[in-house]
């Protein structure tokens, strides 16, 4: 009796000897399995503490550069001042070395070949501390409007040809354009049009942009996608953009380069025209430039880039853009002759704007002076002032202009 069980027992215990390294095992992979969970979180949040770290870096820096810039060097930041772009210009440098503006436009036409032009944006940059570079633009646009024009520069087509060809097709030919301003030494692309020309019927009326086929259609929805792909194939080749002319020049019959009392009848704060800047706006575009005609339906008293209703309020509070704003021309444009220089400088950044576009660099010892003047005579204007310099030297920082 005692051996039958015993026999029958040896089944049973090795049975319960291969549970028991079964139940073991277990243990010890849940515990690993815990142990390895334990990691994969400590890593996660050290990840998520790097990443933290890394996106309050930049907000420090650019404070720490605001704090560490003098009000002269503030000021200075919020010109763009003009250089013939086939040649050197010693106004410009004075402009740079002694009023330590911190943009320049490249003006007129040149054939200079790529590396040729690079040397004189390296000679500009050169002017420059070394832990803050300037922006350098042009209107590189296509058709009549394209600056640089030499060997290794693209022969671009106008707006109406641009718009003619799928969105893939421009921002891939956008990122080529960009490429070579980029090898050229030059950041910043005074475009893309986003202007809506009435009709085409009234485009050869329409001076500054239907005249020259400057805009890319005359539907929004096309006008946007254009704008948008130019801008996305310039972001790609590290080039900023700006959308113009805010809030459109579509509707005039004068251009305020070369005319004085150009008004728009039309333009109000709902219209088409402005609803594109809006989508603009909501997809992301850096930058939008204020045009100098006058507004009839938003202030019939000063041109747009003059006025806080359009530029504090239409543009950054009812369509809550917070990005850089610049204005068109303010030196040799007709349109604001009956202002001096400095009331010009002074009245764009009270309205709003953060880069004051000055083609003519004689006018900027004027400008800077009025508008240091202003500051420390006006508390509301210092902070303005203030607001401005950071949204600038925070596009610097984005484009590694800025250490």
């Amino acid at each position: 009796m005692t051996k039958r069980l015993k026999k029958k027992a040896k089944p049973v215990v090795f049975l319960a000897l291969v549970l028991g390294c079964a139940l073991i095992l277990s243990g010890v992979l849940g515990l690993a399995g815990h142990l390895n969970e334990q990691e994969s979180s400590k890593t996660k949040k050290k990840s998520q503490l790097s990443e933290t770290k890394r996106s309050s870096t930049s907000p420090k820096n650019m404070d720490k550069n605001i704090e560490q810039m003098t009000l002269e060097q503030k000021v200075g930041q919020l010109f763009m001042t003009g250089m013939p772009a086939n040649n050197y210009n010693q106004a410009t440098f004075d402009a740079i070395e002694k009023y330590q503006v911190g943009s320049i436009i490249l003006t007129g036409r040149s054939n200079l070949s790529v590396p040729e032009m690079k040397d004189i944006t390296d000679k500009l940059q050169g002017l420059e501390p070394a832990n803050r570079k300037l922006l350098i633009s042009c209107d590189q646009e296509g058709g009549n409007v394209q600056v640089l024009q030499g060997q290794g520069f693209s022969q671009i087509p106008d707006g109406l040809t641009q718009g003619s060809w799928t969105a893939d097709k421009l921002q891939k030919e956008s990122q080529t354009w960009g490429s070579e301003l980029y090898a050229a030494g030059v950041n910043f692309d005074l475009a893309p049009v986003a202007d809506q020309v009435l009709s085409a019927d009234f485009a050869p009326q329409n001076a500054p942009i239907g005249y020259w086929s400057r805009q890319y259609a005359y539907d929004k929805a096309s006008i946007i996608s254009h704008a948008q792909a130019f801008t996305e194939g310039m972001k790609a080749a590290k080039v900023l953009t700006t959308a113009k002319h805010f809030p459109g020049l579509g509707a005039v019959t004068g251009n305020t380069d070369i005319s004085a009392g150009v008004r728009d009848d039309q333009t109000n704060s709902n219209s088409e025209s402005v609803q594109i800047f809006k989508d603009l706006i909501s997809s992301g575009t850096p930058s939008i430039m204020t045009a100098t005609a006058i507004y009839d339906k938003i202030d019939p008293n000063l041109p747009g880039a003059f006025s806080s209703k359009m530029v504090d309020g239409l543009l950054r509070k009812q369509l809550g853009f917070d990005g850089l704003v610049i204005t068109d021309d303010l030196s040799n444009a007709v349109q604001v002759q009956s202002w001096t220089p400095g009331q010009r400088a002074v009245l764009a950044l009270s309205a709003g704007n953060d880069l004051v576009l000055a083609n003519e660099p004689t006018q900027i010892p004027e400008m800077i002076s009025e508008v240091l003047q202003k500051v420390k005579a006006d508390p509301d204007f210092a902070k303005k002032i203030s607001q401005s310099a950071t949204r600038v030297i925070k596009v610097k920082e984005e484009m590694k202009l800025v250490e």
